[in-house]
């Protein structure tokens, strides 16, 4: 199996690539959130940033079985709907009712006041017109709790370990609020509120490919993991929630996940302090190996500029990983 972590700068997106003789292609292919859509992101190429589209389409990529939103930011979602432009996917996963959007219009951008305004709320248009392109294409869109299992193809299970139900439906219900608020003076307000919270209802898999296990968190903070048995969150490689940023992880997170390998999707300029020096310090000193989707400017730290981090993933823990160089 291979998953690859784009560098698409201050954002994530990943593309799993399973062995699956009943696809015609032999390979089972999902994509894990998208990046960013803002051309602004990929003005510096330095690194090597390149959009998801523009990756997916250099690799040759006919056809994406799945999509996966872990949750609705910009630098997450929006690129993801660039992608199924081009390449519908046959199902998408998302913590949201699978018809929460049907019906509601878009939310007027230009009412923003900051930039972080504007952003979610072009992340919840997206969001809304994502989910009906996968309708009107004749995919299936499902929503995904704690506790569900999915065989995705021979040898790769996924289990969801969070929002649980209760934490899922609490996120509609807030964002249905939102939504009914869009004509009052309290729309801003309880818009930014919501931003503030989004990350913590981010969808958490583990991925379990032959006996090697591999977490993802979307941005969960260090503090979003409460209430999951700590065997759970037990993983070879781990990327690391809030592109690790200083509540990305703590002492207590890392005892229980004890990776080998660790994956940090910061940006290069290390926007809003991500690639924080206490969260790397905190992952180095369980030995986990440090890698970065882009090149993040740290002392001691030469990560050559590059598209991709690649992993091929083996059984029984068995992971290695290479830069895709730049063209």
């Amino acid at each position: 199996m291979k998953l690859t972590f784009v560098n698409v700068g201050y954002g994530e997106a990943m593309l799993l690539e399973c062995p699956d003789p009943s696809r015609p292609d032999g390979v089972f292919t999902a994509l894990i959130d998208g990046g960013s859509a803002e051309a602004d992101e990929f003005a510096f190429r330095a690194s090597g940033r390149i959009p998801i589209t523009d990756y997916l389409a250099a690799c040759g990529l006919t056809r994406l079985d799945l999509m996966i939103s872990t949750h609705t930011h910009e630098d997450h979602i929006c690129g993801l709907l660039r992608a199924a432009r081009r390449w519908p996917p046959s199902m998408l996963w998302q913590t949201l009712p699978p018809t929460f959007f049907r019906g509601r219009q878009p939310l007027a951008v230009e009412v923003a006041q900051n930039a972080s305004q504007s952003k979610f709320l072009r992340a919840l248009n997206d969001h809304r017109t994502l989910c009906a392109l996968v309708e009107a294409q004749g995919g299936t869109i499902r929503a995904l709790h704690a506790g569900v299992r999915i065989v995705l193809c021979p040898g790769l299970d996924v289990q969801v370990l969070a929002p649980s139900m209760l934490s899922g439906a609490a996120l509609a219900q807030q964002l249905a609020a939102v939504y009914a608020q869009r004509q009052s003076d309290d729309f801003l307000r309880a818009l930014s509120a919501l931003d503030a919270r989004m990350n913590d209802h981010s969808l958490i898999v583990r991925l379990d490919y032959r006996g090697t296990r591999i977490l993802l968190p979307g941005d969960t903070s260090a503090a979003g993991y409460q209430g999951i048995p700590a065997g759970e969150l037990r993983a070879d490689l781990f990327k690391v929630g809030h592109h690790g940023q200083r509540d990305g992880a703590d002492r207590t997170l890392v005892e229980a996940v004890r990776p080998s390998a660790v994956v940090c999707c910061a940006s290069s300029d290390r926007r809003y302090q991500s690639a924080h020096p206490d969260t790397l310090r905190l992952l180095g000193a369980y030995g986990a190996a440090l890698y970065f989707s882009d090149c993040p400017d740290l002392p001691d730290l030469d990560t050559p500029p590059h598209h991709a981090l690649v992993f091929t993933v083996g059984g029984a823990g068995a992971i290695e990983a290479h830069y895709r160089a730049a063209d």
